[in-house]
């Protein structure tokens, strides 16, 4: 679950804050008696919390030499960042929770940034440039890759306060983001954050949430929404490049019909009916159809499976695919000898034979 909050509170840094504590004990009643600086375990919360913010996505890193483009993203949060977003740790560690409280200088970097500032050596314990203040690389992400653009190959790690303390401006957007339990139903989970922070917030029944909720399945629709347009770009672009075969099959059978043109006249002449000669180009036409389907099929598959083994896929038959196809070439063979057929076969035999 991510939680986006507005500027509509002047305090509303504190609402992060007292919001993720409450998310992060088993009742509202326990909250009660227990204070945000108690130690709960994390085994016994209903969900794991995290306090992340934009500090920046135009910061440039210094190194000795090296100085990078001013893209990298950098941002704050607390210790259990990872637990909420996917990543992993390949060396060293990450933001401790005194680390984030008193917001040390000490950064977290992704593997693509390490990999360009210290090529094969250790990052590890290395003093490096971020904006206007130096810090000390403490760990580095695993390879994650990117997605719609977005990534954290490349990214700054900071703790939640020391962004606050230097990279912060008016327009800083706060999120909180949740993983329930295992044993939390999830929309349980997001019916306690949205009354728990509207409690916070003293909102009447009236008022609208001055706080967005958004669910990690809401990313996957609007990837699917986006998905929808691609498949109908290119289904689109399919029927077009369908119809230019169509058009250039019977172009080749037009000239095919003009060149055997003496060839139809003299089987003609020797007793063929108009109907056999329809079925001969039709036949042809097909056939050509066909013949250019099953390399397509043979093509297909052979790229397909490469690249599915290279990748550490299965190796894959599509069957259904396959017969589609099959029947696809066998229409547009059809479609496209149609024509020809039908103008070989109305050819008169005596000028057909006195073609040149």
């Amino acid at each position: 679950i991510f939680m986006t909050l507005d500027k509509a509170s002047g305090k509303y840094l504190n609402d992060i804050y007292m919001l993720a504590w409450k998310l992060g004990v088993k009742s509202t009643y326990y909250l009660r008696s227990q204070s945000p600086d108690s130690d709960n375990s994390d085994d016994d919360t209903p969900a794991i919390v995290s306090i992340s913010v934009n500090a920046s996505n135009t910061s440039t890193i210094k190194y000795k030499n090296y100085k990078s483009n001013p893209n990298i993203p950098v941002i704050g949060t607390d210790e259990n960042y990872l637990g909420t977003s996917g990543n992993a740790l390949e060396q060293g560690r990450f933001i401790s929770k005194n680390e984030a409280i008193k917001g040390k200088h000490v950064t977290v970097i992704g593997k693509q940034l390490a990999e360009q500032i210290f090529e094969h050596k250790s990052p590890l314990q290395k003093l490096i440039n971020i904006g206007k203040g130096k810090y000390r690389i403490i760990g580095v992400l695993k390879e994650k890759g990117s997605n719609m653009g977005m990534g954290t190959d490349k990214i700054c790690i900071l703790p939640i306060q020391n962004v606050r303390q230097y990279f912060s401006n008016n327009n800083m957007s706060y999120a909180i983001n949740i993983t329930p339990r295992p044993n939390v139903d999830i929309n349980l989970a997001i019916s306690e954050a949205e009354k728990t922070f509207r409690i916070i917030r003293e909102l009447s029944p009236r008022d609208a949430n001055n706080f967005e909720i958004k669910k990690s399945d809401n990313l996957i629709k609007m990837l699917m929404e986006n998905i929808k347009y691609v498949t109908i770009a290119a289904t689109f672009i399919g029927f077009i490049t369908l119809l230019g075969a169509t058009i250039s099959l019977m172009n080749i059978m037009l000239v095919s019909v003009k060149e055997r043109t003496k060839e139809i006249g003299i089987r003609k002449s020797l007793g063929a009916k108009n109907h056999i000669i329809r079925q001969q180009f039709l036949i042809e036409s097909i056939l050509i159809g066909e013949i250019g389907g099953v390399l397509g099929v043979a093509l297909g598959i052979g790229i397909g499976n490469i690249v599915a083994i290279l990748i550490g896929g299965p190796f894959v038959i599509p069957w259904v695919w396959i017969i589609g196809g099959v029947i696809l070439c066998l229409i547009v063979g059809l479609l496209s000898g149609v024509m020809p057929a039908i103008k070989a076969s109305k050819l008169d035999p005596i000028d057909a034979l006195r073609y040149e």
